[in-house]
């Protein structure tokens, strides 16, 4: 049944998306209204004529409906970059559970428009001879500061008009006085702010392979016919993946196409846009969270006016509103920074996927380790799969050794460091090569506890453990609240209070320990907090002003330096001590990735994998770099536990001011979808249903809101969606007040 009513947004600059207004649709239009189309309607209390963008569809009003007025008739201008918008978001509402409102605003990030920057030049309208002679006449009547004006713009006919106000000390209404006599003209340019400072050098063009060669003439074939498709390349590190963007971007803006590039972390953006930027010079832009707000307002604006042909960034780029949009690259695919922690939960990879299908435009998925989800898909030829096997040029996969940390041990090495690793360090440092160590921590210790009765140091405001930072901080990474290391234990008194250590400042302080000569940079969250601090720390690795790079797992992705000849990965198997069923998956992409960083140049390079269960599967393979037999191995356990992708999830967080009141809601939403199951529907869908909980959450309390979880699972995506609009009904019904309700599909971490 078609809708009754609209919700209609009459001004879309983005500090008015909170304000709807709803108005009834006419039985002829019910077929052309939808979400994001642009319509007329009466507006005002002189009902003029406005255009406006529908932004959602009722049955229902909260209002008399004699006093709702109708809409006019719909635009027929076509579909725009705006309205494109406006559909993803109402997409996305639908698709992953949140208010109208929270899509906009993910979907139309700057909220404000800001004071556009201006350059004004001043010119002059007489010839030089001219201008001296008025400048005389203006000296005489002691017009000292018209004369200045003039006998500079004698000497130069253009000039800058701050230089003018500034070095020659004159008012602007001296300069319109002036321009009002002839003599001069005041020319205004606006400017766009580009937060892209680079000096590149002209790109030095690589041949291409035969397979290279090949994915590019594929996939331009099929979108010249029409039928643009979605690509999943699995190319091993360093076999070329980002030559084959290039070619395929570079294809599509000679077709007058624009492309979106997103990357999983903004760590990846210099090196990402450095060559993009070589290949394409200033039509190529990026977008992250580093930027100011206008920087972010400007490349919108450039977007929209097709000032920009590419532009790169995380999952926020992905709705840059490009009017002629021809390919999405969704690069290191696998990246769980792909999905969304905030309301909406969505993931770039599906939401790339529908905007691509209103916009008719390709989808290039790349990874070395492809999510299950991806390459599940691939198999059943959803997707279309390319196998990129060995690296590009000269360069071959490193030598990886795997070390028991339990052996080690047991032969009394109590250092961070194994003896292969130490071994190979030296060597390198010895050549003038360069090592990479990977730690997945961060911070100076993990916890603190006692060591008599077991006391663990944890927030009072959130259920998790404080981690200890340099100078004697215990913070909580989730709230921020911060306390003074204490001498004794406030439980028994004990004073063998002790940290657990195995952060990067912990290893950077044992690398200047034991190599005392080596100059190492440190990578983490807490050393690239400052703007362009990314890019600070990796030009510095990149032109060889360290030796040693120790980070986290930011340091592991997407990077190329050819100098890198040794990757140590430090308690490896950390990962699979994680409560959530793609830990082993995060364990085999990690390591691979590391391992990938190294021998990237024309030197070989050697990995030293470190782990206390180095025969588990995920270790064994992925120093194998054998991504298929992991694969294997890793679907069937999801077949036998209905995990995605076999199967689908929904994961239902219920955060709330009181324990006993979130437990309570909790219970009762899960016993409506039992209600759901055991109903008699014709088709039977719903009997597949499998529920999970209600049960506190594994980290019950942050900031001090507790919170409780329940899942839901099924073959069918489209019947949690069902379910999930079925559990929305009932919380508005219940009309909720201390208490929030989160929908997570497919959910990257278990709650």
């Amino acid at each position: 049944m078609a809708a009754k009513y609209a919700d209609v947004i009459i001004d879309i600059s983005h500090e008015k998306v909170d304000r709807p207004f709803q108005y009834k649709i006419p039985q002829e239009l019910a077929e052309a209204v939808y979400a994001g189309v642009r319509v007329h309607v009466p507006f005002g209390r002189g009902n003029r004529d406005q255009i406006g963008y529908v932004v959602d569809l009722s049955d229902r009003t909260d209002y008399p409906e004699e006093k709702l007025k109708s809409i006019t008739s719909v635009d027929d201008r076509g579909i725009t970059a705006q309205s494109i918008q406006i559909r993803t978001a109402y997409w996305m509402k639908r698709q992953y559970g949140s208010t109208m409102i929270a899509a906009l605003k993910t979907v139309l990030p700057v909220k404000q428009k800001l004071k556009q920057i201006e350059k004004k030049k001043i010119t002059g309208c007489l010839p030089a001879d001219k201008l001296r002679e008025m400048a005389d006449q203006c000296e005489g009547r002691h017009q000292s500061a018209k004369a200045r004006v003039l006998r500079a713009l004698a000497e130069e006919e253009l000039l800058p008009y701050e230089l003018i106000r500034q070095k020659l000390n004159v008012s602007s209404a001296t300069l319109q006085a002036l321009q009002k006599q002839g003599c001069l003209q005041i020319e205004t340019e606006s400017l766009y702010r580009n937060p892209v400072k680079l000096m590149a050098k002209e790109e030095q063009r690589v041949s291409l392979s035969d397979v290279q060669k090949g994915i590019i003439e594929d996939v331009l074939r099929d979108y010249r016919a029409g039928c643009a498709g979605t690509y999943l390349i699995h190319g091993v590190t360093g076999s070329g993946k980002t030559e084959v963007y290039l070619g395929i971007i570079e294809q599509m803006i000679a077709m007058g196409k624009q492309a979106i590039v997103l990357i999983p972390e903004i760590a990846l953006t210099y090196q990402t846009l450095l060559r993009f930027y070589k290949r394409f010079g200033d039509r190529v832009s990026v977008m992250n969270s580093t930027l100011s707000m206008g920087e972010k307002y400007d490349q919108i604006r450039r977007a929209a006016d097709g000032e920009i042909d590419v532009i790169i960034g995380p999952r926020s780029a992905l709705f840059t509103p490009f009017p002629n949009l021809g390919v999405i690259v969704v690069d290191e695919e696998h990246e769980s920074s792909y999905k969304s922690e905030s309301m909406p939960k969505y993931h770039a990879r599906e939401t790339a996927l529908h905007i691509a299908s209103m916009q008719h435009a390709a989808v290039v998925l790349g990874s070395a380790t492809p999510s299950l989800e991806a390459y599940y898909r691939a198999k059943r030829g959803e997707y279309k799969l390319y196998e990129m096997k060995g690296r590009h040029g000269s360069s071959t996969l490193p030598d990886v050794y795997t070390v028991d940390l339990r052996e080690e041990l047991r032969q009394g090495n109590r250092s961070v460091f194994s003896r292969k690793l130490r071994e190979l360090m030296e060597q390198r440092l010895a050549a003038g090569e360069q090592t990479m160590l990977f730690l997945n921590r961060r911070g100076y210790a993990g916890f603190i506890s006692c060591r008599a009765c077991g006391h663990v140091m944890k927030c009072p405001h959130c259920d998790v453990s404080l981690s200890e930072h340099r100078g004697g901080m215990l913070i909580c990474h989730y709230c921020g609240y911060e306390e003074k290391r204490q001498t004794k234990c406030p439980s028994c008194g004990s004073k063998y209070l002790m940290g657990f250590k195995a952060g990067t400042e912990q290893i950077e302080e044992a690398l200047h320990r034991e190599f005392p000569g080596a100059r190492v940079l440190r990578m983490d969250a807490d050393t690239t907090r400052k703007k362009e601090s990314y890019e600070k720390i990796l030009s510095a690795f990149a032109d060889e002003r360290a030796d040693i790079l120790v980070g986290t797992q930011m340091i592991v992705k997407g990077h190329d330096f050819p100098n890198v000849t040794l990757v140590g990965i430090l308690a490896a198997d950390l990962s699979l001590n994680r409560n959530d069923y793609r830990a082993g998956e995060r364990t085999f992409q990690l390591l691979t990735q590391a391992a990938g960083r190294a021998g990237r140049g024309d030197k070989k390079g050697e990995v030293v994998i470190q782990a206390y269960q180095p025969e588990h599967y995920s270790i064994v393979h992925a120093a194998k770099q054998d991504y298929a037999a992991f694969y294997e191995e890793e679907i069937a356990y999801r077949d036998l536990m209905s995990y995605p992708p076999v199967s689908h999830m929904l994961a239902v967080l219920i955060i709330s001011s009181g324990q006993e009141e979130g437990m309570k809601l909790c219970e009762e939403m899960t016993n409506v979808v039992n209600a759901e199951r055991e109903k008699d529907r014709e088709a039977e869908s719903y009997r597949g249903i499998q529920v999970i909980g209600p049960a506190e959450a594994a980290i019950g309390k942050i900031n001090d809101l507790y919170r409780h979880v329940f899942y839901v699972k099924h073959a069918d995506y489209q019947i949690l969606v069902e379910m999930k609009d079925i559990l929305e009904l009932f919380c508005k019904e219940k009309e909720l007040k201390n208490q929030t309700v989160q929908y997570d599909f497919d959910p990257i971490n278990t709650y």
